[in-house]
């Protein structure tokens, strides 16, 4: 399976940017690495012949052992999570040619009925991710974890989280007990965003999932994934918080749910947009994540500019890889070379500048 490289003529100034030739025998050459012990560091192995990465993952999974335990106690099993260390991460950016990933923590999140419990976690997470970006130089980011739906509790980690460890930006599920992200009890929050311009990465919670007993797990992910990030879209719009709050930058997971193949049915909320329904659309980002096949793909990019477009991978869940993202973009968005490598990282260098050193 090829993948998309800047070849020497158009890729010339980027120092990012690897020649197909570099690509296709560095891979080669990359060795396998020994694997980590779970949640260990050591030092990175890495293939001296390798290619230079260039891409940007702002889609990218991680977790703790205690974060583990309670999605487990919860149904919740994420089995591409059990076995995660950090090596496997980077075994599969490298693969991908992905130089860095932007990590964060998937569905269903640190709270379970406790806010003091969530707060020790979220903080246990990010400060674990934060360990990670200081043993793995230029290998990976942030979205810090919050402990929504408390937003005291939000308010407090974001600070940390923002000033102490310079994350990213900040992750967010979709919902937190039926109320989406536009609900007035998470405004605070929203406000708070908002003055710091922050990036706010949005994975979907299953809504769902505890009263569908028809469908497995699995299954209902599959489905209640992109139905919840619809209605948290539709929710933010509707409030006219996007209005109130226009300088959050939202990357939305799995290219923006159904989004993209509803946009005339979300008309209704029009009057609360002085801008209009597709201004806002289009001011969002949206990630690749799932959302790179035949059948995605048409409507995903007629909706949303190629500017707006951030490689996501969704590793380890999902089946997602760099290889198959890169590859699915290729086969099925008809985008130019300028596109292509503006989706592999340029556009998310827009968001995360401190990327560019």
């Amino acid at each position: 399976m090829s993948v998309h490289v800047l070849d020497g003529k158009t890729g010339r100034g980027n120092p990012c940017a690897v020649s197909r030739r570099e690509l296709l025998y560095g891979m080669a050459a990359i060795g396998a690495s020994a694997v980590l012990p779970e949640f260990s560091f050591a030092g990175q192995a890495g293939a001296a012949a390798g290619p230079r990465p260039f891409r940007i993952d702002t889609h990218h999974h991680f977790t703790v052992p205690k974060l583990l335990a309670e999605s487990a106690a919860k149904g919740v099993s994420q089995a591409g999570l059990q076995d995660w260390t950090p090596q496997k991460s980077l075994d599969q950016m490298d693969k991908g040619s992905v130089a860095t990933s932007i990590i964060s923590i998937s569905d269903p999140g640190v709270w379970f009925g406790d806010n003091t419990a969530a707060r020790a976690l979220a903080r246990e997470c990010n400060d674990y991710a934060a360990k990670l970006i200081k043993d793995y130089p230029g290998r990976f980011g942030l979205f810090a974890t919050l402990p929504l739906p408390d937003v005291d509790g939000s308010l407090l980690e974001l600070e940390y989280a923002m000033d102490t460890l310079k994350a990213d930006g900040a992750c967010v599920l979709s919902s937190y007990g039926g109320n989406y992200l536009g609900n007035p009890k998470f405004a605070p929050l929203m406000d708070e965003l908002n003055r710091r311009k922050a990036v706010v990465f949005c994975h979907p919670y299953c809504a769902a999932c505890g009263t569908q007993t028809v469908l497995s797990d699995g299954q209902n992910r599959g489905v209640e994934f992109v139905f919840d990030t619809t209605r948290t879209i539709l929710s933010l719009l509707s409030t006219g918080t996007v209005v109130r709050c226009p300088d959050i930058r939202f990357i939305w997971s799995h290219g923006g749910g159904t989004v993209p193949y509803i946009t005339s049915r979300l008309n209704g909320v029009a009057q609360k947009l002085p801008k209009g329904l597709i201004y806002e659309l289009q001011k969002f980002y949206y990630d690749t994540a799932q959302a790179f096949n035949p059948y995605t793909m048409p409507s995903f990019k007629k909706l949303v500019p190629a500017s707006h477009i951030v490689f996501g991978t969704d590793f380890p869940l999902g089946g997602g890889s760099g290889l198959a993202v890169s590859q699915g973009l290729m086969d099925n968005g008809g985008f130019s070379e300028s596109e292509l490598r503006g989706i592999d990282r340029d556009n998310a260098l827009e968001l995360l500048p401190r990327l560019k050193s």
